[in-house]
């Protein structure tokens, strides 16, 4: 049987054990896969972190601090004055002479002049039926506009040209600005087919040359531009590089490749591009009605401000319905011309956006280390503490990463953090929420039965303040017994079911008493009960509790018997003994069945206090103890000191009364073996306390019986 009881005991064990680490694993099992899905940085994820970073810029754009970019649209009003697209390049050179005259820095085109133009004198004698001869005679005549654009250009010495990247492998590729590599520079570059260049004619009086593309994203918003790209292993710039190489009289671009990517792209020793490992440059938004936007009838006609001219960099574009190229960014959709007028605009006040390549590997080990703190947290955290928890990791993680983007332009990453964060305390509240949820119901069905509701809500409210399996404490401890049940049991005869809905109301009426006042049920033992105080939850008045409770659950009895006195039920008589000790109080048990109760030396002298009530003739029983602790605010009445059955040391005992002088006289006596003189004082003490004639009579035929030879001043029961 012992062997049984330990095995069992055992698997209960290792059933508990494996709950709680199942539970554990479980969350940790879910935050690895977190980190994992944060590894593979899958196209959701970056979705989710670029829209972040688009929230922020949204928030709080970028702050323009000069005057330094300006936007000249070609639009559908210009087209109805100029004509259609492509106007003749001679007009484009009018346009530019303009802009160069009134002191433009550089001019952008981001317009592809790929063709010839078929409006130019030149391009028109080719399409005539004529010999050679009269279309040499005839080319000196004619105005030959691709020319007189590129000398315009030339002469100037500020127009950057757009090219454009295609699909298709191209081996004739055009030439550029010499590019300087350091490192393996390639293989971490953007890589295209081909490239679509500038008519030769035009392309010629170009003051520099770049390609006009944006990065790839998943969700198509134009965020990062790459600053270099590769084309069948030649590297050219983009547009917005050929700008700040121009702008510092570079001829050349080193680029410096590490083993995390492209290090550096740098056009002089105090001038580079803040990129990352592909070479791409983040693109810092400000607000886009901010920026000056003139329409290229405006420049044509001389209608405007030369100071939205002088001194700034230009960027030409088509704002007309199906010419223009329209792309998505963080602040809506816009034209291509408005995205390089705000990367040239990022260069040029300094203001970049940053994200190191060692970004990453710093989110995913923050984020692990973050979500194994919760893990070891939120199992010790309530769940009201859990949500402010969360709210304060959430907020602290969000608007870390927004300083670090407002203060200092860094790129953090908070988005997958806090769904991780998220998604982790959900799963650890909902396992607390269920064990707790769990604890609560164990509670409720262990206690309920002998403890207050409120008491019980309690508990469920803060089960920490239930120390299961066993705790040394102080308790306040009673037991009751009926007096006369063998008149009422005689009363019901064989009526088993009237004897026990008797019974049943009679118990019902003393345990609401002792609810009421903070005590827990024990048991019932047949017609008696046993009940204490200062347990599960903690009474600093366990002492003063109980013996009130002895009090009212008399004055509860007095009521109970008019009631069924009237019926023509024998009255209840009741028996009270109270005990206050250091006992262990717990779950005790076996494995298949356990009570909360409690065990100890204490206990046993509280039931034998109850038993000496009929002794003494009284109600209520008190131990020493319990005596000393309500002393003061419940008056007391020494009895005796008695060595109750199976014990030699005795203790006093004493009773819920007030005691006189007379009646500590003779206490004294008695308790000094002079008992002759105890029971003429005792005949005294009787008159002053009527109430107390039983006990009075009860001790009077003891000292009658004659003093025993070992008298020492300690009455020693014989009975329970």
């Amino acid at each position: 049987m012992d062997a049984d009881s330990s095995h069992n005991r055992i698997k209960t064990r290792c059933r508990t054990v494996m709950k709680i680490f199942t539970s554990i694993w479980m969350v940790i099992v879910f935050a690895i896969v977190l980190t994992g899905i944060r590894v593979d940085n899958s196209d959701t994820v970056k979705i989710l972190r670029y829209k972040t970073w688009d929230k922020f810029q949204t928030i709080q754009p970028r702050h323009i601090v000069s005057d330094s970019v300006t936007v000249v649209n070609i639009t559908e009003q210009d087209l109805k004055t100029y004509g259609q697209w492509p106007w003749p390049r001679h007009i484009m050179a009018m346009l530019h002479a303009k802009l160069s005259d009134n002191g433009a820095i550089l001019v952008n085109y981001n317009i592809l002049f790929a063709e010839p133009d078929r409006m130019s004198g030149t391009e028109y004698l080719k399409s005539m039926p004529m010999t050679n001869d009269v279309r040499d005679q005839l080319s000196n005549i004619l105005l030959d506009t691709d020319a007189v654009f590129s000398t315009v250009l030339k002469e100037s010495k500020r127009a950057v040209l757009m090219m454009s990247v295609k699909n298709e492998l191209d081996t004739n590729l055009p030439s550029t600005t010499k590019i300087i590599e350091k490192g393996n520079v390639k293989p971490w570059l953007y890589e295209f087919g081909g490239i679509v260049s500038p008519h030769a004619k035009v392309s010629a009086g170009a003051t520099g040359m770049g390609v006009n593309v944006t990065s790839p994203e998943p969700d198509a918003v134009v965020r990062k531009m790459p600053v270099l790209i590769r084309i069948n292993g030649k590297i050219y710039p983009s547009m917005i590089l050929e700008n700040v190489r121009i702008l510092n009289g570079s001829k050349r671009i080193k680029v410096v490749a590490k083993q995390h990517g492209i290090d550096e792209v740098l056009v002089s020793k105090k001038a580079g591009i803040p990129v990352n490992h592909n070479a791409e440059m983040y693109i810092n938004y400000a607000d886009p009605s901010k920026y000056v936007q003139l329409s290229a009838t405006d420049i044509l006609t001389d209608n405007y401000n030369e100071n939205k001219i002088k001194g700034r960099i230009i960027v030409v574009g088509l704002d007309a319905a199906g010419l223009s190229v329209l792309k998505y960014t963080p602040h809506g959709l816009t034209t291509d011309q408005n995205i390089t007028a705000q990367s040239l605009d990022t260069l040029l006040t300094g203001k970049h956006l940053l994200r190191t390549p060692q970004a990453d590997t710093y989110e995913i080990a923050f984020m692990a280390l973050l979500l194994l703190l919760l893990i070891i947290v939120l199992p010790r955290t309530s769940v009201l503490l859990a949500v402010p928890l969360l709210l304060f990791v959430e907020v602290g993680v969000a608007y870390g990463a927004f300083m670090a983007y407002a203060n200092r332009g860094f790129l953090i990453d908070p988005s997958f953090i806090m769904l991780s964060v998220f998604l982790v305390w959900s799963h650890s509240v909902y396992n607390n929420f269920a064990t707790q949820s769990r604890l609560k119901q164990q509670i409720k069905k262990q206690f309920g039965s002998y403890l207050s509701p409120d008491m019980v809500a309690q508990l469920q409210k803060n089960p920490d303040l239930l120390k299961l399996g066993g705790d040394s404490r102080e308790l306040s401890i009673m037991f009751t017994d009926v007096r006369g049940f063998t008149a009422i049991s005689e009363h019901y005869g064989k009526d088993v079911q009237g004897l026990t809905r008797i019974m049943n109301r009679y118990m019902t009426a003393m345990t609401k008493e002792i609810l009421a006042n903070k005590g827990t049920i024990d048991k019932y033992i047949g017609d008696a009960q046993m009940a204490f105080w200062n347990a599960p939850l903690k009474d600093t008045s366990h002492a003063e509790n109980s013996v009130n409770t002895a009090i009212k659950m008399l004055e509860s009895l007095r009521q109970f018997n008019e009631e069924v006195v009237k019926e023509g039920v024998p009255a209840f008589g009741m028996g009270m003994g109270i005990n206050t000790a250091e006992v262990v109080v717990g779950n005790m048990g076996s494995d298949q069945r356990f009570d909360y109760t409690c065990l100890g030396d204490g206990v046993n002298l509280a039931a034998r206090l109850e038993g000496q009530s009929k002794t003494y003739g009284v109600r209520i029983v008190l131990g020493p103890e319990t005596a000393r602790q309500v002393r003061g605010t419940i008056d007391v009445f020494e009895l005796d000191c008695i060595a109750v059955k199976g014990k030699k040391i005795g203790v006093k005992i004493y009773t819920v009364a007030k005691e006189s002088e007379h009646h500590r006289q003779f206490l004294e006596s008695y308790y000094g073996g002079d008992w002759k003189e105890a029971i003429k004082r005792l005949d005294t003490a009787a008159t002053i306390h009527p109430e107390m004639g039983q006990y009075y009579a009860n001790m009077r035929d003891r000292l009658r019986s004659g003093k025993p030879a070992d008298w020492s001043g300690t009455y020693r029961a014989t009975t329970k």
